[in-house]
This record gives structure tokens, sequence and C-alpha cells, in this order.
């Protein structure tokens, strides 16, 4: 695994501060944050960006939906992905049904995003398309379970501020609200749990000035992803801040370089 940044020296007697969740205020102060820019979620909701771009799915975090991740689509559509919701409207966490209908939406866009093979004619067979999968906070241990589950149809796996890594109990600072709302302990979600790292490769995007959840846990270990950088945001910024958006795209095209060899065929979009 590979870090881009050396994380804060633990002190002599006291625990690393990235290993500590954030106080709940930051998190209040995260909500705020983002009222004002809640209008860029405005606008069509079904696929943005190319037509023939490699397909991306992008999962929204705890109490987010489509709308809230807009912008995030937005910025993978102008990268030149073909950049798609998950449609499955506000996560409010882990149920039973979770995976079944995430594998289901991510096995539609592999078969509907396959470009048709040259010379079969119009009835062929098509070249399927693994995708990209882009998950925010929760949606990112959406996305590393599904990865885990169907790793033939998945390219690469993306964590933006996602807490993968250390003691779920303590590893963000609205683990109580979210089993409140989800109606489950977060050590038992209502499905088997692989819990490991996805057999594809795994980038952890994290930050320091997350302030919902703690730098270690998303940044992960060494065994847990093959790439984890910081970004200079905070965790809504993952979704909505455009600066920060734009790092991420880039860390993203740098990383999947570095895994596969060459650049992913990109056409970039001025608009989205």
């Amino acid at each position: 695994m590979k870090w881009d940044r050396t994380p804060l020296a633990p002190v002599k007697g006291r625990p690393s501060p990235d290993d500590q969740a954030p106080s709940a205020w930051d998190g209040w102060r995260q909500v705020a944050w983002h009222i004002p820019r809640m209008l860029s979620g405005l606008g069509p909701l079904g696929p943005r960006g190319p037509e023939d771009g490699p397909p991306a799915l992008v999962i929204p975090g705890f109490l987010a939906n489509d709308r809230t991740t807009m912008e995030l689509r937005r910025g993978l559509a102008r990268a030149g992905w073909r950049a798609h919701p998950w449609l499955l409207g506000k996560n409010l966490g882990a149920k039973i049904d979770t995976m079944i209908l995430l594998e289901s939406r991510l096995q539609a866009i592999y078969d509907g995003g396959a470009e048709p093979v040259r010379g079969t004619g119009e009835h062929g067979h098509h070249r399927r398309q693994p995708v990209l999968i882009v998950g925010w906070s929760l949606g990112g241990l959406f996305a590393r379970e599904l990865a885990c589950r169907v790793p033939h149809m998945v390219r690469a796996v993306v964590t933006l501020g996602t807490p993968f890594s250390g003691n779920l109990k303590t590893n963000t600072n609205v683990r109580e609200f979210y089993e409140r709302v989800a109606g489950h302990d977060v050590n038992e979600p209502p499905f088997p749990r692989i819990g490991s790292k996805p057999p594809v490769p795994t980038l952890a995007l994290w930050s320091r000035k997350d302030g919902i959840v703690a730098p270690a846990a998303a940044r992960g270990l060494a065994h847990e992803v093959d790439k984890a950088v910081e970004i200079d945001t905070h965790h809504m910024g993952f979704a909505v801040y455009r600066p920060a958006l734009s790092e991420v795209m880039r860390e993203i095209a740098i990383f999947l370089t570095e895994q596969e060899g060459a650049a992913p065929s990109l056409k970039p979009a001025s608009a989205a």
C-alpha cells in the first residue's frame, strides 16, 4: 500500500490524534456547511458524462441520496466518466436487501454500459466493462462489500472519507445516531459482512479535516487498501466542494494509471 502523506506522529503515552473520532460538534458544523450547497443537487438524476465514457457508480453516504452526490457525479462526468446514480433513494443504513439491490444495480450498469463488439451487428455479443465504484462515507463500506462479492464487475473501488478501518463503535462521531436510524448495531448489519480488502484495486481518500470520521479509519492499514491519499477537505466536501472534487478526480486517474499501466481512456468534458 502507498500513502502519499505521512500521518501525524503519536505523542508518547497518548494515542495518535488520527485515531480519534472528531467531536460531535464538528459533525453538526459539517451539516450546517452543507446546507447552502444543497442547490447543487438540482438537475436530472440520470447518467452523466460521455455516453462512450467508462462507467462509474456513485454510492451516497448515510442519510444522503443521489441529489446529494450530484456534484460528485458531475465531477466524474467532467473528467470523462459515464457517472451513474445508485437509484436506491436515501441511504438509511444497511438493510437486509441492500447488497442484493446494489448487485442488481451494478449488473445493470455492467451490462447496459457495454459497447457492441465491432462486426457483431446490432444483436451480437457485447463487451462488458467493469465499473469504477466510488463510495462516499457509508457508501464506501457498501462499495467495498460489493466488490468482495462480485469482483469481476468492478474495475476499482474508491472510498471518500469512509470509516472502513478500526473500531466501528468509536471511529466516527455519528455511530449512536446511525444505530437509531438504521435499527441495528453497527457491528451487526442485517446481511453477512465480508469486511476484508476487496480483490480489486482499492484507493482510500481521506482527510485530517474530516470532522466526522477519524482520519486513520478512512486511511486504513497496509493490508486494507492499495493506496491512501489525503485530500484537503471536510467530510461533506468530498461530495460537493469543487476544489476537492478536482483533486479527487486527479487522484483517481493517477491511481488507475499506476494499477493498470496506462492512463484510463477518458474524454474530459467542459460541462456535465
